[in-house]
């Protein structure tokens, strides 16, 4: 039933999350982004509420499966780890059992996420990429092609839904294309997901009132929340990497690979560049995993009554 909570969780939490995601990206691969705000302006100025929800379709279709594979695997990790070292898979686990579980999960899910991670990176920026495009030199018409009317129009895009991305993605720069950034991306999951699931037993642990086993809901809630912070705060500096590794296969590429793409950043935009969208993950993050946990504690509590 992990697994089946998991994923129920895991598509309320993008239903939630996603619009910020959506800015989060482009602040992270655009350096004219001064801002959340100024982002989320820009992007309802040129695009409206849809240029909030674009690359959704793909992400909502394998939010379930990578979800449900996160929970599970965390679990099923746990008991195992559980049995092997104390003789039952209901024993009580160390902190480092929860930390190498929760690290597991992370390093699984990669595998799924990575090709959806590539379009919807690729999705939600292809609007810069081709207002850039559009407002090129008068002397190269061919970034500007000129309607039947005489007005000059912005390209067509690239790409025209997810499944396109993919397959063109495929076609012009092989498999590997579907794994860009796919280093940066376990890091990123790897040390994140096991401070995710362990910050979340620990804040759950505390917020257990006397005589009870589990939080109450709202226990529950705040240590979703904070859980989700946590997580983002020491992945957000991958997560800026694996961004910009991912949207550039968009016309000439800059990035040679994971440490290239470090080095490079690094000195053109300095340390802090590692933290871009470190704002708004935190703010997406709260809500998100508040809604995550306690739709999976909600759906296991469900399954346990009608079991039992």
């Amino acid at each position: 039933m992990d697994f089946v909570a998991g994923a129920i969780g895991g598509i309320c939490g993008v239903a939630v999350g996603y619009p910020l995601d959506t800015v989060k990206v482009k602040i992270q691969t655009e350096s004219k982004y001064t801002g959340i705000w100024h982002c989320v302006r820009d992007t309802y100025r040129h695009e409206r509420v849809l240029g909030f929800y674009r690359g959704l379709s793909l992400p909502v279709c394998t939010v379930s499966l990578v979800s449900s594979v996160s929970f599970g695997t965390y679990r099923h990790c746990l008991a195992h780890i559980c049995r092997l070292r104390y003789g039952s898979a209901d024993a009580k686990p160390a902190k480092a059992d929860v930390t190498l579980s929760g690290c597991a999960s992370g390093l699984v899910r990669v595998f799924l996420t990575s090709p959806t991670e590539v379009a919807k990176v690729r999705l939600q920026t292809q609007t810069q990429q081709r207002r850039l495009s559009a407002s090129g030199p008068s002397s190269a018409p061919s970034f500007c092609p000129v309607s039947s009317a005489g007005v000059c129009r912005a390209p067509e895009p690239k790409y025209r839904g997810p499944l396109h991305c993919l397959a063109t993605v495929a076609r012009e720069e092989g498999f590997r294309g579907l794994y860009k950034g796919s280093s940066a991306l376990l890091l990123r999951d790897g040390h994140s997901f096991a401070t995710y699931f362990l910050s979340y037993a620990i804040l759950c642990e505390w917020l257990t009132p006397a005589g009870h086993s589990h939080p109450d809901v709202l226990g529950v809630l705040a240590a979703g929340g904070c859980a989700g912070v946590l997580a983002w705060a020491v992945a957000t500096p991958m997560d800026v990497i694996k961004s910009r590794l991912q949207a550039d296969g968009q016309g000439q590429q800059r990035y040679r690979g994971l440490l290239h793409c470090v080095v490079t950043s690094v000195r053109e935009d300095g340390l802090r560049v590692l933290f871009k969208g470190l704002a708004v993950n935190c703010c997406r993050a709260f809500p998100v995993n508040m809604v995550v946990f306690v739709t999976y504690e909600a759906v296991l509590g469900l399954t346990r009554g009608l079991l039992c």
